[in-house]
Order: C-alpha cells, then sequence, then structure tokens
C-alpha cells in the first residue's frame, strides 16, 4: 500500500507551479508552465489567413496545436520528431482548449500553438495546456475563460494530484500499481474539457479524483490569472 509520497507531498498537493509569460519575443504570444521538474513552453502564432483555401473555415479559425517533447526533456534522449504519442496529445490539447475560444471571431484564419515540453518527470500534456491557454491569452486571442489542467493518479490504492515519474512507474510485487488521468478544467463555467484515464479505477474513485483535479485547477487558475494581470500593453 502507498502510504507516503516520494517526495513528501500531501496526496492532494501539487508539486511548486511556476508560470511566466512572454517567453518566445517573436511569437504573438507565449507562455512557460511548470510542475515541479516539468517545463513546457507555449508560443502562438495568429490568427492568420489559413491557406491551402480549402481548408478555411467561414464561420470560425482553425485551431491547430503542436506537442512535442524536446530531445533533451529526458534522461535517454528521445529521437527527434513526432511520435505517436506528440500526435495524440496534439489532438486532445487542441481538444481541451477549443471551448475555450471564440474562433468565430476570425472566419477563414488559423491560430497555431507550439507546445514544447523543455523538461519531463510526468504530468507532461496537462503542463502544456496550461502553458497553452496563458499563451492563447497573452496572444490576446479573445477567450471566455482560461482553461486549467492537471494530473490526477490512484497509486497503490492512493488517489494522488499531480503524478510525477516516480508515481507513474510505481509496482507492488512486479505489478504495476498506478492509474493516471489527465484532466482539463474550465473553472468559470465548471465544466470539463478533456478527461482521459490510463489504467483501472471505480466509478466512486473516478468521481472523487474529479473532484481532487477540480480542486487543484482552482488553485492553477488563481497563479494563471496572477500571471496575466503583469501584462503591459504599449
Amino acid at each position: 500500500m502507498y502510504t507516503k509520497r516520494f517526495d513528501g507531498r500531501k496526496f492532494d498537493e501539487t508539486r511548486p507551479i511556476r508560470a511566466e509569460i512572454n517567453v518566445v519575443p517573436k511569437a504573438n504570444g507565449s507562455a512557460l508552465f511548470a510542475f515541479g521538474d516539468t517545463v513546457a513552453i507555449a508560443a502562438v502564432y495568429g490568427p492568420r489567413q489559413l491557406y491551402p483555401q480549402h481548408l478555411q473555415n467561414p464561420e470560425k479559425a482553425l485551431l491547430r496545436v503542436y506537442y512535442d517533447m524536446m530531445s533533451f526533456s529526458v534522461k535517454e534522449r528521445k529521437r527527434p520528431g513526432p511520435t505517436r504519442r506528440s500526435i495524440e496529445i496534439s489532438s486532445v490539447s487542441t481538444r481541451a482548449l477549443e471551448p475555450a475560444l471564440m474562433l468565430e471571431n476570425f472566419p477563414n484564419a488559423v491560430v497555431d500553438v507550439f507546445v514544447y515540453v523543455m523538461q519531463a518527470n510526468a504530468s507532461t500534456r496537462v503542463a502544456g495546456i496550461n502553458a497553452a491557454s496563458l499563451a492563447l491569452a497573452s496572444a490576446g486571442i479573445p477567450m471566455k475563460e482560461l482553461v486549467t489542467a492537471v494530473s490526477v493518479g490512484k497509486i497503490g490504492g492512493k488517489l494522488v494530484v499531480d503524478v510525477s515519474k516516480d508515481e507513474e512507474d510505481y509496482e507492488e510485487n512486479g505489478v504495476k500499481m498506478a492509474t493516471d488521468i489527465a484532466l482539463a478544467y474550465l473553472p468559470i463555467s465548471k465544466k470539463i474539457s478533456l478527461l482521459q484515464l490510463d489504467g483501472d479505477i471505480t466509478k466512486q474513485e473516478l468521481l472523487e479524483a474529479i473532484k481532487l483535479g477540480q480542486k487543484a485547477c482552482e488553485k492553477i487558475h488563481k497563479l494563471q490569472v496572477d500571471v496575466l494581470k503583469k501584462i503591459k500593453y504599449e
């Protein structure tokens, strides 16, 4: 039974979170977001005219999110270029962010969001979503609200917030005992825009995990708002 977290955190406690904006000067908007050792940077380009023309939508802009991990982000060097995992995370990140954006303001246009994980210690997709949400806001893309995201896990029977790599790999008697949940949340409308589950969990445990995630997202949202208040417009 998992009775104490490897890094000494409480079960409902995230690692230290950090956020910065405008970290990529030539982008229309950019941000950094970190859960402890997991660090993601997002850069936004657009809205701009979408080409080729047959991809254009006269009713709204197209949102494209590109997620990838830098080769040096993990101990064993990652092969450069997209993988099946990065393509899948790009897709779910797009869907997690779309409900918060007023894309109808930009018909026939595209908004590109590039998310790169600079350092990885699990929970990379949720760190990337938090960075992307901040970057979109800093780019001035009209948003109904920010998107916040966090991972929740069941580790050896215990529900925990913000899963680390050690917890992700946790085993008992040679059997993997970790369940990982990625949650993206819209704190104002109280809606969930992403819920991904990897592992086994009961219905009651899932409901409890969602509540834990929502509580953590409220904390993340406050940090996002505080950081955005520091933007200086010329």
